[in-house]
């Protein structure tokens, strides 16, 4: 059974930085890219950042210079480090990994207030 678990979401202030992890499980081809989603309340999910296999990145103009991901391929987790938060950067983040098969987490919120 494939288990995506998503953590490192909360409250913070404007400025601020939290860290968010998703580790997969029961995932038995190898994972190609991973990357992180955002969705925010009445909006669509909008791409954060994506990483491959290589370590090549990719990320939304929004949050470049700002948001860092990395991944650890034998642990089969992706991290995203997000820095100078802004409200703005609220919503429910997913992490998405691609084997033969896409999968989806479950989402963790990040609320940063003003």
């Amino acid at each position: 059974q494939v288990q995506l678990v998503e953590s490192g979401g909360g409250l913070v202030q404007s400025g601020g930085s939290l860290t968010l992890s998703c580790a997969a499980s029961g995932i038995r081809f190898s994972i190609n890219a991973m990357g992180w989603y955002r969705q925010a309340p009445g909006k669509q999910r909008d791409l954060v950042a994506t990483i491959t296999r290589a370590g090549d990145t990719n990320y939304a103009d929004s949050v470049k210079g700002r948001f860092t991901i990395s991944r650890d391929n034998a642990k089969k987790t992706v991290y995203l480090q997000m820095n100078s938060l802004k409200p703005e950067d609220t919503a429910v983040y997913y992490c998405k990994v691609n084997t033969i098969t896409t999968y989806w987490g479950r989402g963790t919120q990040v609320t940063v207030s003003s």
